[in-house]
């Protein structure tokens, strides 16, 4: 597509000689805008796509990816039902859970609400978003109608520690001649989880399974069937056969897509906006190519006229003014590349050395959902964004190049 002779002229052109270092300190801006969007837009996506991986994974690892709850308040004679669903392929776990509001509250005084979940002593233990992030005590005393495993903000909130007690007040007490009384009940701290976000770890305590349908009054019953299945992408499929093997039954079936479907949904309008909004970087750096080649062509008519003079054709010059132009993008796409994705790389050492160097928490995980900065780099994605780069640039040098190939060189050598 280009000869020698159109490489050679093109590469005098871009080596700056005495008196156009103006024209190519506007280029080598040019080349740093470029290499700055790239990079900055391959970070942000990565981050960007790592946090809702990781939110997702986390979700799912505590919650399971579709629950079956009852038409009223609790599900009787679930063990039959339990049988039925573990039966329907790509299932990997069916679980009975108790769930429930209370307000948790220690002999010191303070208090705060959040939600109890019953669930069996082996199914804890089978949960490894919990089992294996255990910071104190062990799963192995998670038996009994007084035990109950905590999350570390919680614990951290009220000052619990292994073997403390931590009081359940329940809303739904019992009536009586004075009005409706809360069921109280104490629970001995014999194991403090960290998930990971602040949410879940200080909102969410686990009661045996027994012990919460003592506790909120629902005897052989279950507030829902928690199930997990192998491809949790695929879960609808999975959800339609499981409406297939219930048939009439009256029950409702919620999964992970509809019950968090709002959150994700403003996760990947972000992630757009993003997109949109970074791009923009890119093409303010590729009209500064656009400033730069229009400057280029004006130094250069003399020497567009003495080409054109000789039989260089219209075609030829403009071929130069292009690689001139697109060589800044590719370059400055190049480098803005390499960078991008050696941060990602690198980026959890990048936060340890900032963190370090300032002294400060990036992530407090009281404020974030998170505490560290997730990055997922996703080939395809940065992929489109080399594509999408090259293109701006090859547009930007579009214009000055024809207006290269149009200039006259009778015109051009008039007044020499």
């Amino acid at each position: 597509m280009f000869n020698a002779f159109e490489r050679a002229v093109a590469g005098r052109y871009l080596r700056a000689r005495r008196g156009e270092r103006f024209v190519s300190i506007i280029a080598g801006f040019s080349l740093i805008g470029i290499a700055l969007g790239v990079a900055t837009l391959i970070i942000v996506m990565s981050v960007m796509g790592g946090f809702k991986v990781d939110l997702l994974n986390r979700i799912l690892g505590l919650n399971g990816h579709l629950g079956i709850f009852a038409e009223g308040t609790s599900l009787r004679d679930y063990e039959p039902l339990l049988s039925r669903i573990r039966k329907i392929p790509n299932i990997t776990s069916a679980v009975p859970v108790v769930d429930g509001q209370a307000l948790f509250t220690v002999a010191e005084g303070g208090g705060v609400g959040g939600l109890v979940r019953g669930i069996r002593p082996q199914d804890l233990r089978a949960l490894h978003a919990v089992s294996d992030h255990i910071r104190a005590g062990s799963l192995q005393d998670f038996e009994g109608d007084d035990a109950i495993a905590v999350g570390v903000g919680l614990a951290n909130h009220l000052g619990l520690a292994i073997g403390s007690n931590l009081t359940l007040i329940s809303p739904q007490g019992a009536a009586t001649a004075f009005g409706t009384v809360p069921r109280v009940r104490a629970y001995r701290v014999v194991a403090i989880f960290q998930v990971g976000m602040n949410e879940y770890d200080s909102n969410y305590v686990f009661l045996p399974l027994h012990a919460a349908q003592v506790f909120f009054q629902q005897k052989d019953a279950i507030t829902q069937i928690e199930i997990r299945v192998a491809d949790p992408l695929r879960v609808a499929e999975v959800t339609a056969a499981i409406r297939e093997k219930l048939g009439d039954l009256p029950v409702r079936i919620i999964d992970w897509q509809h019950s968090n479907d709002s959150f994700f949904a403003a996760v990947q309008v972000e992630q757009n906006v993003m997109f949109l909004i970074l791009t923009l970087i890119i093409l303010v750096a590729a009209f500064n190519v656009v400033s730069s080649l229009i400057m280029m062509v004006k130094d250069k008519t003399k020497d567009i006229a003495v080409l054109r003079t000789i039989g260089a054709a219209r075609g030829a010059i403009m071929r130069i003014f292009f690689m001139c132009g697109a060589s800044v993008g590719v370059a400055g796409t190049l480098i803005g590349t390499v960078i991008g994705v050696v941060f990602c790389r690198n980026i959890q050492s990048i936060q340890h050395w900032v963190e370090a160097v300032t002294g400060t928490q990036v992530f407090n995980p009281e404020v974030y959902y998170l505490t560290h900065l997730p990055a997922r780099l996703d080939w395809h994605e940065v992929v489109q964004i080399i594509v999408m780069a090259l293109g701006l640039s090859f547009i930007a040098t579009l214009y000055p190049s024809w207006r290269a190939a149009r200039t006259d060189p009778v015109e051009a050598l008039r007044h020499e």
